[in-house]
């Protein structure tokens, strides 16, 4: 017989996913099976959720999403060598071919056959999930499942934050959601000379002054340039990091950035977005860089070592919990702005 397992399912093209029984996932020689523990709610399964352009364009119901997660392996395959039955982990959900110019040259993270657990295949809004054991990180068995399952998204902040040198120099991190708000933590932990946060939301405006933000604002209430040239001299900021995605934003991070700055952009704007190329990029001789995934595995590395040092507390950005059987009131949150990370329990 086979055993079964609740699983929160996109089954339509159309808002919304179901809580269904569906079959717990068989492993084959390379693969783990793992019991998840905790699995935490991502901006990109809000996409998912609310079935938006760029869902619309790329996943194909009916299948099991989400990808953050922590859990303990419950089996593994004949050729698994890497982790034990028993092993706390997680995983970098960027299922990679290894033989693309990019896996060869040590820059696995942008494979061009990237597979993304929760996106392009199953994933861990379940109770259990079956992966490649290359793709495990070993955890801490000290470490709480939760701030576990937040490691993936943590990356994310990382390689967006680390991608060019923060020591000494004024960030601003422009959209605070959770990513943002832990690039907020990471940027203070590495040495900024100030951070600066901004979004609408002023729930989350707080939260990332709790985590670290010298300068919270909101641009809604006051002009974010010329609050931005006060705190910098009249400059510019030295490193914008984009994580809100929205078009008058995005725009404002490349006014804002000074001139030979840095502007890496982790958001995924769902419209196309307006940017004065000749006169906030060319002229200021700033450099652009699109940010994906991690660093395999360089960012989890740095992730590890930030948590484990206490450098970086994710607790803080972690507000809500609720049982699998309970997500809708998770995405409700997540839709509202009145949470930071939302983990699920199955």
């Amino acid at each position: 017989m086979t055993k079964l397992m609740k699983a929160i399912v996109k089954d339509t093209r159309g808002p919304g996913a179901t809580l269904k029984e569906v079959p717990v996932p068989t492993i084959g020689d390379n693969e783990v099976l793992i019991k998840v523990k905790a699995t935490s709610i991502c901006g990109t399964d809000v996409h998912i959720y609310t079935w938006d352009e760029w869902s619309q364009s790329r996943v194909n119901p009916p299948y099991v999403f989400g990808h953050e997660f922590a859990g303990i392996v419950v089996e593994k395959g004949k050729n698994v060598y890497n982790v034990e039955v028993g092993d706390h982990v997680s995983a970098e959900t960027h299922i990679v071919c290894g033989h693309c110019p990019q896996c060869l040259t040590g820059q696995a993270h942008i494979c061009a056959n990237t597979e993304i657990i929760g996106v392009d295949r199953d994933g861990c809004f379940a109770e259990y999930v079956a992966l490649p054991a290359q793709n495990m990180w070993k955890n801490d068995p000290e470490l709480p499942f939760d701030v576990a399952s937040v490691q993936e998204p943590f990356g994310n902040a990382v390689h967006t934050v680390l991608a060019g040198d923060v020591a000494g120099k004024s960030v601003a991190v422009i959209g605070c959601g959770p990513i943002g708000i832990m690039a907020v933590g990471v940027a203070k932990a590495c040495g900024a000379s100030q951070v600066i946060a901004l979004d609408l939301n002023n729930y989350r405006l707080d939260l990332a002054k709790q985590m670290g933000a010298s300068t919270i604002i909101n641009s809604k209430e006051v002009d974010p340039l010329k609050v931005v040239s006060e705190l910098t001299n009249g400059t510019g900021v030295d490193v914008v990091c984009e994580m809100s995605g929205h078009p008058i934003a995005m725009d404002q991070g490349f006014k804002m950035v000074t001139n030979g700055g840095r502007v890496s952009i982790l958001s995924l704007p769902v419209k196309r977005v307006e940017i004065d190329i000749t006169n906030d990029i060319v002229f200021k001789g700033i450099t652009v860089q699109g940010i994906t995934g991690r660093k395999m595995f360089e960012t989890w590395q740095q992730v590890s070592g930030l948590l484990s040092s206490g450098q970086v507390d994710v607790k803080p950005m972690i507000t809500h919990h609720f049982k699998l059987e309970e997500f809708e009131k998770g995405f409700d949150l997540m839709l509202e702005g009145k949470c930071g990370k939302v983990v699920l329990h199955p």
